[in-house]
């Protein structure tokens, strides 16, 4: 694994492309088993704190939802040795209390995508993470915190729906997803949020409403250019809030996100692969030993 060098890891978004504020900042290439991370990594330091920056999308927006390498993303911040992520996502609104310009730090996650790669695991190795709780409240609590500092409405809690993309809801599934009572739609929670519990990093998901779907009979449809219009405004806040995020997230963890693999690894070591127990060491050889 890669000497530790941040602690904390931030995951911009759409419209949000770097971090300001950045001392000592250098650009990094982190190599994975998984390919290649979105975009470089932007080291530096913030309030005190080791910071990695990484832009989901790439500078520029160049890459579909579903085309994120959400496993070399959060295996290029394991190999960091960041202990808690800060995802920052454009979501759109499906309750009429989560209006857009309010920021949403939600509590769970339906998985509605298709396809995604979520796991590190396989190839001779099985683990089963708990994900009842799939983001760490103590992270999101420091981020709700430091929102509602900012002055920005916040709402804590609310079922985010992670859809497939790229093309946005039909009325029909707006509706449905209404009906279930979930608060905020996305398209890039997961699988960040499977693959961040099975590398034993916090995980929280700060959420901009840039919309209200096309459920609402009064408001606009969502579109790409209505969403780009909220953009510039929400990641003024998501800076503002990140960084008095940094600035007071507690340096040691308290929650159990950091032993998720304590009782999920279901494959005796010995009959693992080799190629693939070397592959995992950076997440299991803490419970099984050095690599062979």
């Amino acid at each position: 694994m890669t000497a530790a060098r941040a602690e904390i890891g931030v995951i911009g978004g759409s419209g949000f492309y770097s971090l300001d504020g950045l001392t000592e900042a250098e650009r990094v290439a982190v190599p994975t088993p998984f390919g290649e991370p979105s975009s470089l990594l932007v080291l530096g330091t913030l309030a005190g704190r080791r910071v990695a920056f990484l832009s989901r999308h790439d500078e520029g927006h160049r890459l579909l939802p579903g085309e994120l390498p959400a496993r070399a993303n959060i295996w290029a911040m394991k190999s960091l040795g960041v202990q808690r992520v800060l995802a920052v996502s454009a979501v759109g609104s499906l309750q009429e209390q989560y209006e857009p310009l309010h920021a949403v730090l939600p509590d769970q996650l339906i998985d509605r995508t298709r396809g995604r790669a979520s796991t590190f695991f396989g190839d001779g190795a099985v683990a089963h993470v708990g994900f009842a709780d799939p983001f760490c409240a103590e992270t999101a609590t420091t981020l709700a915190r430091s929102s509602e500092a900012t002055g920005v409405v916040t709402h804590r809690g609310g079922t985010l729906v992670v859809m497939e993309g790229p093309a946005f809801s039909t009325r029909a599934e707006s509706q449905l997803y209404r009906s279930w009572g979930a608060a905020i739609i996305g398209m890039t929670a997961l699988p960040e949020a499977k693959l961040a519990r099975e590398a034993e990093i916090c995980y929280a998901s700060l959420c901009y409403v840039t919309d209200y779907d096309v459920w609402h009979e009064t408001e606009a449809d969502v579109s790409a250019d209505l969403v780009m219009q909220r953009l510039s405004v929400n990641a003024a806040h998501a800076r503002d809030t990140i960084r008095r995020a940094i600035e007071t997230m507690p340096v040691d963890r308290s929650c159990v996100c950091g032993d998720a693999l304590g009782g999920a690894l279901v494959t005796a070591p010995e009959l693992v692969p080799i190629a693939t127990r070397r592959r995992l060491a950076p997440l299991v050889e803490r419970y099984w030993g050095p690599q062979p």
